[in-house]
C-alpha cells in the first residue's frame, strides 16, 4: 500500500493506492474515511490499482469548513483523484454518501469514468411523497441541532443494519468520532438535497449499475437505488449483507464486487489493455526438470 496526499482546489486529500491494473476508485460514505475499504481494497489489489481516500475535511484529508459544503465540491475531489492519482479515468465505486457523490460525478464530469457503481445511495428524495423516509435527513438534522453529534451520531447507528454485530478498527472508529461534526454541520445539507440527474444517467457514455445489500431489502438507503435504476434504465444488482458489509467481511463483498467490476470494464467483449497483456502465470510443465 502507498499513501500520499494529493493537492486540490483548499485541501490536502490522503489517499492510498493498492495494486496494479485497471484504476477503481472507491468513494465512502458518512465518515469519509480511506479506511472503510482497507479489506476490500486488498482483496481487489490482485486485478484493479484500488485508490481509497479521505474525503475533504475527513480524518487525514485537510480542507475542513464550518459552512455547509456542496455535492459539487465533493465531485470536484473525486474527479482531481482521478486525474491525478488514476491517469485520468477510473471505474468509480461509491457506498451510501460516497454513492451519491459518485452520481453527482456521473453528471458533472463524465469523461473521467469508465463505469460507476452506486451501492445504496440515500436518496430518499427519489422515494414517493408522503412517503416516511423521505424525512430521515431532516430528522438527523433536528436531533443534530437539539443534541450534537453524539445523540444524532447513535441515532444514526441505530438505522443501519447490521451496526453493532461486528467491530470496527480501533484507527478507523477514533477517526470516525472526530469526523461527526463535520458529516453532520457540513456535510449533511448536500446529501440531504441530492437528486439524481436522471438524463445524464440515462445519457452515460459508461456502465452504470445501483445496488443494494440482500440484508437491507426495505431500508430507507435500500430502497432508492431500485427507485433510481427504473427511472433511468439503468441495470440494478443486489450485493451480499449489510449496509458496510465490505467493512463486516471484505472477502465476500470483494468477491461481489470483482465480478461485477470484470464485467463491466470487459463489457462486449474489450478488454482493458492492463488484461491483454502477456502471460504472467507459468505454462504447463514450466519448471519442471526435463529428463536427461
Amino acid at each position: 500500500m502507498r499513501s500520499d496526499v494529493c493537492e486540490t482546489d483548499g485541501a490536502r486529500l490522503y489517499h492510498e493506492v493498492r495494486g496494479g491494473g485497471p484504476p477503481l476508485l472507491m468513494i465512502s460514505g458518512a465518515g469519509g474515511d480511506a479506511g472503510y475499504y482497507s479489506g476490500v481494497a486488498e482483496e481487489l489489489a490482485d486485478a484493479f490499482t484500488v485508490v481509497t481516500y479521505d474525503r475533504r475535511g475527513n480524518s487525514r484529508s485537510t480542507g475542513r469548513s464550518a459552512e455547509p459544503m456542496d455535492l459539487a465540491r465533493q465531485a470536484a475531489d473525486a474527479r482531481r483523484l482521478i486525474e491525478v492519482v488514476a491517469g485520468g479515468r477510473a471505474l468509480v465505486f461509491g457506498n451510501s454518501g460516497g454513492a451519491i457523490i459518485g452520481l453527482t460525478l456521473a453528471a458533472l464530469h463524465p469523461r473521467v469514468l469508465t463505469g460507476l457503481v452506486a451501492h445504496e445511495p440515500p436518496a430518499v428524495n427519489v422515494l414517493p411523497d408522503g412517503d416516511p423516509d423521505r424525512g430521515f435527513f431532516d430528522d438527523m438534522a433536528a436531533l443534530y441541532a437539539r443534541g450534537g453529534a453524539p445523540a444524532a451520531g447513535r441515532r444514526f447507528a441505530l438505522t443501519t443494519r447490521g451496526e453493532g454485530t461486528y467491530r470496527w478498527p480501533d484507527d478507523l472508529w477514533e477517526r470516525f468520532l472526530g469526523n461527526r461534526d463535520h458529516l453532520f454541520g457540513t456535510e449533511w445539507p448536500g446529501f440531504a438535497g441530492f437528486r439524481p440527474d436522471e438524463a445524464a444517467l440515462r445519457a452515460a457514455p459508461f456502465p452504470v449499475v445501483l445496488g443494494a445489500g440482500a440484508c437491507d431489502r426495505g431500508a430507507y438507503y435500500a430502497r432508492p437505488s431500485v427507485e433510481i435504476a427504473r427511472r433511468t434504465g439503468v441495470p440494478w444488482v443486489e450485493f451480499p449483507g449489510v449496509h458496510m458489509e465490505f467493512l463486516r467481511r471484505p472477502a465476500v463483498f470483494a468477491a461481489a464486487l470483482r465480478a461485477l467490476a470484470t464485467q463491466m470494464l470487459s463489457r462486449g467483449g474489450r478488454v482493458p489493455p492492463e488484461w491483454a497483456g502477456a502471460r504472467t502465470a507459468p505454462s504447463p510443465g514450466a519448471g519442471r526438470r526435463r529428463p536427461a
